[in-house]
């Protein structure tokens, strides 16, 4: 768990930058395996999903502790955790790789939406993928699946540390995802790297542009030479950036 809290201001710039900038600030810090491997979009959305964990750890099923009854209970953990993800967190969702089978379909995913969750991330199944794709909440999954969880999975712990697509997830860690995947960022480490990252979407729509109207990539990307530097500061201040 984490006292870290994810400010309106930190959130905010982190919409404006990629995964891609996320995984090379990371990596400056030596952290590699940030990325959430094999989980994809289920609709291109036109925001960045940003908001802190709250995790829902899955187990391998056991045939006598999963009928189709246990839904019944009112403690199910699945349900409790669409229930209890606070507004503005994203559910992430640890059912080990596994997606022979659906961590969530469209009902249970909508709801969370109109929690106001900022999205939902899993790296099993997904039932009812086109209902899940049709919400204005991000959502990612490995891929459909359409038979229950329970086939496969128990819902069996509440916000506590997972992985996710071999990405170790913390309680509070802030979740970044876009069009082409998603980071997890250590929640302490969440200010510094919306600071930095700010800069470096700043550089490289420098750098696209300079590309764009012809410009080589050797001492332009990284910026090695003066010159470059140069064009920068003053594109900066053109730009406002």
């Amino acid at each position: 768990m984490t006292d870290y809290i994810l400010s309106e201001a930190t959130r905010e710039k982190l919409k404006k930058v990629s995964t891609a900038s996320v995984a090379t600030a990371l990596y400056k810090r030596g952290l590699r395996n940030q990325f959430v491997q094999g989980v994809a979009p289920v609709a291109i959305k036109p925001v960045t999903m940003v908001g802190q964990a709250f995790t829902l750890r899955y187990i391998p099923a056991r045939e006598d502790r999963n009928p189709l009854t246990v839904f019944r209970n009112r403690d199910h953990k699945q349900r409790v955790a669409i229930e209890t993800c606070p507004e503005g967190h994203v559910l992430v969702m640890d059912a080990r790789k596994d997606s022979r089978a659906a961590t969530a379909g469209s009902i249970l995913i909508t709801r969370l939406a109109l929690r106001k969750a900022a999205g939902v991330v899993s790296d099993g199944g997904v039932r009812d993928a086109a209902g899940i794709g049709a919400l204005d909440m991000p959502a990612y999954f490995a891929r459909p699946s359409a038979p229950t969880n329970l086939t496969h999975h128990e819902a069996i712990e509440i916000n506590v540390p997972i992985a996710c697509g071999d990405a170790p997830v913390f309680p509070g860690d802030v979740m970044l995802g876009d069009s082409d995947g998603v980071m997890v960022i250590p929640a302490h480490l969440a200010d510094e790297i919306a600071d930095e990252c700010t800069g470096m979407e700043s550089f490289e729509d420098f750098v696209l542009e300079q590309v764009n109207a012809g410009a080589g990539i050797i001492g332009l990307y990284p910026a090695t030479e003066e010159a470059n530097l140069e064009k920068y500061a003053k594109w900066r201040e053109k730009t406002g950036r």
